[in-house]
Order: structure tokens, then C-alpha cells, then sequence
């Protein structure tokens, strides 16, 4: 492996092991993670509301090949559900579990009805108080009123009547956090539906009112709109929005995300999106970002392994991480593509500094076959990523630089080009002043 200036072997060395290699001092430094089964009840007790439920039964439906995983989704799931009013849940996850976890967790019909009745005369009281306020035509108690209506529907599970009604405030909002607060009940909603477009619309909407906003609801923008960008594929985007989060939002929007998944989100999202000099300047040297890192141990030394060279820590981090990171609801149908972009990335930038590269040496450091390695590498140079050619017989890596004598000539040229056009142009100009050459506008009759 060859660098771009004469380097003795010993420098070689250690640029070899700050890309991958690492040394046995390094190695008995390094913390140590395992791909231990997610352990439910303590990933469901970051949330709260509709979205812990949504998470739980998310887990079980992706835990398959897994029954003490789906059981304990399921169970948890349903004593959560026993705690609201949505008793189509219910239904559906007795069903799922079919008898499975014992008596105590079959259909409770009795429960069913009660939460009905209850349900049906709340509504008419609710519909009674609104035409009441419809007739006196006070605007804040038919705000109110929708906005009971909108509360109603969405402990029941019905969220496109929820939304409508949430909407249906805007035209009896009088003050700015009444907006503000039809934004964040329509926001929220939207996220449960995985209407983002919406989530984007309202969010902008809040933000055009920021005399009343407080740091803790601006904070909580930021998530809903990370996440609008995230299911965008927008992964750059994204990253900015949970890297500008701030850190005041602790656990007030655990009824959509948990502090954690904003370190998990933006730190993935970062990776697969940021070159050195962004990753270093918006993540690592981020305070306010660190405190959410802190959360996430191991996402923070894969930031710090991927900017220091040390790919295959890096890279043992993300597998042992993939298994419960696909159980995430937000994070699953994108990160088979941020993985992607990362080891790309990481490849793009082990090759970046020689003139030409061992491919034994760098299948060792990212702990792959060659043959594999070549066609990742054949990709990136198809792609235009990687500017080389692989002598697949020798398997060496030589690097294509451009022809620094020619372009510096081309710049030279064009340099001179411009600025002969330029001193034609101020000659022409002081030759019209001096001759008096000169169009007047004519005047309007």
C-alpha cells in the first residue's frame, strides 16, 4: 500500500491500522457490545400513549421466528390497550395471541361493551355540547368543541375522524397557540396515520408563529420533522433536524419518540450522509447533540470509530446493532439503505489517501473475502465514487489522480482568458464616457 508522498514502513503501519487494523491495546479498550434479544419492557417503557402500543405490536409482528419475543410484544400490548378505550385493539390482539399466553389474556367481550356504551354516550353528550356552542356562535367553545371531538376519536382508534375534527379548529383559532396547538394534535395524528406529507405541512405551519413557541414544542418540530424527512429518504435532512433538536425536549414527546431514537436516528442518518468535515464539526463537536449520544453508548463510539478510521469496530457495531434496530418502527424500511451508504462511505474513504491499495490487506480490515470486496469496489467505481482501476490479477487498487500539470495549465488559460475579456470590456466602457457616447431614456409624453 502505497501513499501519495514517501512514507517509511513504520508510518505505513500505522495508517494501516487506523483503517481498520487496530492494535491489542486498542482492542482491550474497546467497549464491549453483544447482539442480545431486544429486551421489550424496557424499550416499551420510553414511550407512552398510541405509540407504545403501535411499537409493541410493530415488535411482535416482526419477531415471527421468535415466539418469547411476539408473546411478551403481545401481552404487554394488551394490558396496555386494557388502559385506554380502543376495543377494536383489543380484538385484534386477542386474536393474535389465540389463547396463548393463558386465560387472563383471551377476549374480554365484557370490557368490549362497557368501553362501548361508555364511548357512545360520551359521543352524543359531545355532539349536544358542540351544536349548543354552534347556536351561541362562541368561537373558542366550538373550538373546544372540535377539539374534545378530536381527543375522543383518537382514544378510540379512529384517527381520520380525529384529524378532520383537529383541522376543523383552525377556523376558530383566535390566538397563536391555539394554531400551535391544532399543528402539534394534527402532527401527531398524521405520524400515526404515516401521513408525512401532512407532518411536513403542519410543522412548517406552527413554525410561521414563533412568538408562540417555547423551546421545549420547537424542539419537538424538529423531532416531527426529522421524521417526515427520514421517511422522505431525505437522510442529509434529517440529520440536521435531530442534530438541532435540543436537549430541553427530554421525555415531553415520548407519546411519539424517545430521546434515545433521536441519537439513533440523526447519528445513522449523519453517518450515511455527512463527509468528514460535517460529521466532525455538526455531530461530534455538537454539545448539545452529545447529550443525546450519551443515551446511546454504542451509536456514539460508531461515530467516533467511523471518524477515526476504525471501520471494522465501526462496522461490528451496526451488525450486532442491525437486529434490534429492524424492530424500530421508523428505522426498519430504511436501514438496509443507511447501512449501505455507511460501508460505502467507509470504503470510499480507506481508499482516499493512496495512490494504491493491497486488497488483501483491506478485505482483513473491513473482515470480508476479496472476491466480495472487488465487487463492492466495482460498484463505487461504476458510480463514479471511487476514481481507480483494480488489477484483479495482482488484486491491487490503483488510484486514477487527475493530471495536475494539465489542469493547472487549463486554469491558467482560463484565468487569462477572463481577464483579457475583462480588460476589453472596462476599454470599451472608458472610450463611450470620454466620447460622450450615451443612451438617454426618452420621456414619456
Amino acid at each position: 500500500m502505497d501513499a501519495d508522498d514517501e512514507t517509511s514502513g513504520p508510518m505505513i503501519d500505522d495508517e494501516i491500522y487506523a483503517n481498520g487494523g487496530g492494535g491489542e491495546d486498542e482492542k482491550r479498550n474497546r467497549p464491549i457490545i453483544s447482539g442480545e434479544p431486544l429486551d421489550v419492557e424496557a424499550y416499551a417503557s420510553l414511550y407512552s400513549g398510541r405509540t407504545k402500543i403501535s411499537r409493541l405490536l410493530f415488535i411482535a409482528d416482526h419477531s415471527r421466528g421468535n415466539e418469547a419475543v411476539e408473546l411478551e410484544a403481545l401481552r404487554m400490548a394488551y394490558d396496555e390497550i386494557k388502559k385506554g378505550e380502543n376495543t377494536q385493539w383489543l380484538r385484534d390482539v386477542a386474536q393474535r395471541i389465540d389463547g396463548r399466553l393463558g386465560p387472563e389474556y383471551q377476549m374480554d367481550l365484557a370490557w368490549c361493551e362497557s368501553v362501548d356504551r361508555r364511548a357512545e354516550q360520551k359521543r352524543e353528550k359531545l355532539e349536544n355540547e358542540l351544536n349548543a356552542y354552534r347556536t351561541n356562535l362562541i368561537k373558542e367553545s366550538i373550538r373546544m368543541g372540535y377539539n374534545d371531538f378530536g381527543d375522543f376519536h383518537y382514544s378510540h382508534g379512529q384517527l381520520g375522524d380525529a384529524f378532520k375534527n383537529y383541522v376543523r379548529t383552525r377556523d376558530y383559532c383566535t390566538t397563536s397557540k391555539h394554531i400551535v396547538h391544532m399543528c402539534m394534535c394534527s402532527i401527531l395524528v398524521s405520524i400515526e396515520m404515516g401521513q408525512f406529507t401532512h407532518v411536513a405541512s403542519y410543522v412548517s405551519k406552527a413554525e410561521q408563529t414563533p412568538e408562540a413557541l417555547d423551546t421545549i414544542t420547537v424542539a419537538k418540530l424538529r423531532c416531527a420533522a426529522g421524521l417526515a424527512l427520514l421517511e422522505a429518504k431525505k437522510y442529509k435532512l434529517a440529520a440536521r433536524k435531530f442534530l438541532e433538536t435540543g436537549h430541553e425536549l427530554g421525555n415531553h414527546y415520548n407519546e411519539v419518540i424517545a430521546p434515545q431514537d433521536i441519537a439513533t436516528y440523526g447519528g445513522l442518518c449523519a453517518l450515511a450522509s455527512f463527509d468528514r468535515t460535517e460529521l466532525k464539526n455538526k455531530v461530534i463537536d455538537n454539545l448539545n447533540f452529545r447529550n443525546f449520544l450519551e443515551l446511546v453508548p454504542e451509536i456514539r463510539e460508531i461515530i467516533n470509530d467511523f471518524y477515526s478510521s476504525r471501520y471494522a469496530s465501526c462496522l461490528d457495531y451496526l451488525e450486532n446493532l442491525k437486529a434490534n434496530l429492524l424492530l424500530d418502527i421508523h428505522l426498519h424500511d430504511h436501514l438496509e439503505t443507511l447501512y449501505d451508504q455507511i460501508r460505502n462511505k467507509a470504503l470510499i474513504q480507506y481508499t482516499h489517501p493512496f495512490v494504491s491499495v493491497d486488497l488483501n490487506m483491506m478485505a482483513n480490515a473491513f473482515k470480508t473475502d476479496v472476491a466480495g470486496l472487488e465487487k463492492e469496489l466495482e460498484a463505487l467505481i461504476t458510480d463514479n465514487q471511487v476514481q481507480a482501476r483494480i488489477d484483479s490479477h495482482n488484486k491491487i487498487l490503483y488510484a486514477r489522480h487527475a493530471d495536475q500539470r494539465n489542469a493547472t495549465f487549463q486554469r491558467a488559460l482560463q484565468t487569462g482568458n477572463e481577464f483579457d475579456r475583462d480588460v476589453k470590456s472596462m476599454l470599451l466602457r472608458v472610450n463611450l464616457i470620454k466620447h460622450e457616447i450615451n443612451l438617454k431614456q426618452s420621456k414619456k409624453s
